[in-house]
Order: C-alpha cells, then sequence, then structure tokens
C-alpha cells in the first residue's frame, strides 16, 4: 500500500482499503501504521474529514456517532 497514492485517492476509497487491510491483516490500527508506515495524524484527520473514527473493539472505521 503506497501512502503517497493513499494520499491522492478519494477518502471514501481509502476507508475501504483500510477497513480491508484491518480485517484481514492487522489485529489493530498501530499495526496497520506501522506495517504499511503510515502517517497516523493524517489517517485520522482524512477519516476524520469524511466523518469516520477508528473504533479499536471492532477493529475498524466506523461512523462518528
Amino acid at each position: 500500500m503506497d501512502k503517497l497514492l493513499l494520499e491522492e485517492m478519494d477518502r471514501h476509497i481509502v476507508l475501504s482499503i483500510l477497513n480491508e487491510k484491518l480485517r484481514l491483516e492487522c489485529d489493530h490500527l498501530t499495526t496497520l501504521i506501522s506495517r504499511y508506515e503510515l502517517d497516523k495524524h493524517w489517517l485520522t484527520q482524512s477519516m476524520a474529514h469524511i466523518g469516520y473514527r477508528y473504533d479499536a473493539t471492532s477493529n475498524q472505521f466506523k461512523p462518528c456517532a
């Protein structure tokens, strides 16, 4: 997963990719960030921009309540 490519993609597509990686490959957001060398601040802000936040219990990004 190329972080520069992610930054150029539509954020809803990035959301889908992130949730798939969390479901299939990574047991927590920190694992995903470490494995793919992502910027945590950029990632969380990008998801917040479209109304999503990381939920550790379900290990996925979910709509903000």
